[in-house]
């Protein structure tokens, strides 16, 4: 029997002695986050509520909930094992994440949070013309929506699997149906009110728990960082390659297109996210958005820095082949350096680890009801009540739509979620950045900032660019071709770059050009002049 194996089984029999322990501290906080769920429930009365959580929240509120919508299975479990398995070359997504929010904080944060009120398509539909727009924004949303629920369930199935020692497909299958419905739960009840104050709680002990760690393998190397890395290196059977650019993407001319290519995803993408963009509403106003943003900037700056010893701790303290074995993309690397800082033996290994685990679980939990939220608001207010019912809808009928929309996305995610089980999912959220980057970014900043941009414009860049994006990864060895794909087993791939960024990005913005060039339509420049006097003063701002 290889080491991987043995330890990885040592790992799961830890788990199973101290099931009950795992399953309390589970029980404990979906419990804990379910009451604050049904309470804040109680508390949404009017779709302002549902949507923007009553516009009450304060910047430090919200940036603590933009932060735990924005660190997601992604940050904690995919750049961990990123990190572990690639070096230097993983720790590119804690440096990527981190630099968008700066896109975000001086192009988008205030423009944004002063010009709509609940969506996307509001920002898009005030000067152009409201029921193609619209359609065309609850789309997009939809579908960044559910391509980012993917590393999330992905991420869930990976943990608990790990936790509780389930090796079956049938068993990962229906962990990720769990947490679907957990999720559909905590929107349908809670609204964006419950979503926000379970972001919060779960924003704070992801950080906690991440601080915890980090003390943790600092305090194996005598906070000596410099032994860390070192060890690192040496135990990664990389040597002083892992610690230079190129192990993952410097070894072809493709890969390294592809690195250039997920920068471009990763930095345009957060300005673009649709889960991200709604939050700015929960505010009263620009100001309290903009320093929401500067407190997010903060903490998941510290965040990500603390990733270097997540990432790096895993490689110096556990073997490559233990990590694959556990899980061929490297999720589980941070809750099995919890399980090794404690001891794999021991008892406070088994605690260690149920802890973390528990952190990650909440991670998922909360990043998931964010996004089934933007997706559902964007499908009620966009496409239901401004386009179905032609602005007709009462609020209550609206705030209905959104839950059945809830459930509907809930299963899809379920189902694709199931397929998606053995992907990084610091790779997945980089493909729904990219989704995001190519057709929301462009449509946002030229809605907000070109005069002469037209409904043809936005329509060409919305679909042109969500369409090329996602075709790109259908026909991707992110889909098929390799050992680690989505169906490893056929190989239907032709475009060679596992992120599509490089590519879509660029069509996105050349659709919204050329087709606002192209359009007959004489663009309705007094609107703009009350977009862009809105945007900027907060003037008439909901």
């Amino acid at each position: 029997m290889s080491p991987a194996i043995t330890h990885f089984q040592l790992a799961a029999g830890e788990a199973s002695e101290h099931r009950p322990l795992i399953i309390s501290l589970f029980a404990v906080f979906v419990v804990a986050t379910l009451v604050i769920t049904v309470w804040a429930g109680r508390q949404t009365k009017d779709a302002a509520d549902f949507y923007a959580g009553g516009r009450q929240f304060s910047a430090f509120q919200n940036g603590l909930a933009v932060s735990g919508d924005y660190m997601s299975a992604a940050s904690f479990l995919g750049i961990a094992g990123a990190i572990a398995l690639f070096g230097y070359d993983g720790f590119l997504y804690s440096i990527g994440f981190l630099v968008a929010w700066l896109v975000a904080l001086l192009l988008v944060a205030e423009p944004l949070r002063n010009s709509g009120r609940y969506t996307m398509g509001d920002v898009l539909a005030y000067r152009m013309r409201q029921r193609p727009v619209r359609t065309a924004a609850g789309t997009s949303t939809i579908v960044v929506s559910i391509f980012y629920l993917l590393a999330q369930m992905a991420g869930a199935g990976v943990l608990v699997s790990l936790l509780l020692g389930i090796t079956s497909d049938a068993g990962k299958i229906g962990i990720v149906a769990l947490v679907g419905i957990l999720m559909i739960v905590y929107v349908t009840i809670g609204g964006m009110k419950g979503t926000t104050w379970v972001q919060m709680v779960k924003a704070v002990l992801l950080i906690g728990g991440t601080l915890l760690i980090t003390f943790l393998v600092l305090l194996k190397f005598n906070f000596n960082v410099s032994d860390l890395l070192g060890e690192a290196a040496k135990n990664s059977g990389g040597g002083s390659a892992f610690l230079e650019p190129g192990l993952k993407y410097g070894l072809t001319t493709t890969s390294k297109i592809d690195f250039i290519s997920l920068g471009i995803a990763l930095v345009l993408g957060t300005a673009g996210l649709p889960h991200i963009l709604i939050r700015f509403y929960t505010v009263p106003n620009a100001k309290a958005a903009r320093k929401s943003v500067n407190w997010a900037i903060g903490i998941i700056g510290g965040f990500y820095l603390m990733t270097i010893a997540l990432g790096f701790g895993a490689a110096a303290l556990i073997s490559k082949a233990e990590i694959v074995e556990s899980n061929p993309a490297g999720n589980t690397a941070a809750p099995l350096l919890a399980l090794h800082l404690g001891g794999v033996d021991s008892a406070w290994g088994a605690i260690l680890l149920a802890t973390i685990s528990a952190v990650a679980f909440a991670t998922i939990l909360a990043v998931v009801a964010g996004l089934t939220l933007a997706s559902s608001s964007s499908f009620a207010h966009d496409i239901y009540a401004n386009v179905i019912r032609k602005g007709k809808a009462t609020e209550k009928e609206e705030v209905n739509a959104a839950r059945y929309a809830t459930v509907a996305i809930g299963i899809v995610s379920i189902a694709l979620g199931a397929m998606a089980r053995d992907l990084n999912v610091a790779g997945l959220v980089a493909l729904a950045f990219a989704v995001a980057a190519s057709a929301n970014l462009p449509t946002i900043l030229y809605s907000l900032f070109w005069k002469r941009f037209t409904t043809q414009g936005a329509l060409w860049s919305i679909y042109g660019g969500l369409v090329t994006a996602v075709g790109l990864v259908l026909f991707s060895p992110v889909v098929s071709g390799k050992a680690t794909s989505m169906f490893p087993d056929v190989d239907f791939h032709w475009f060679p770059l596992e992120n599509p960024g490089i590519i879509s990005i660029p069509v996105g913005f050349l659709l919204g050009w050329i087709g606002t060039l192209v359009s007959k339509e004489e663009p309705d420049t007094g609107k703009y002049a009350e977009l862009e006097v809105r945007s900027l003063t907060g003037t008439g701002a909901h």
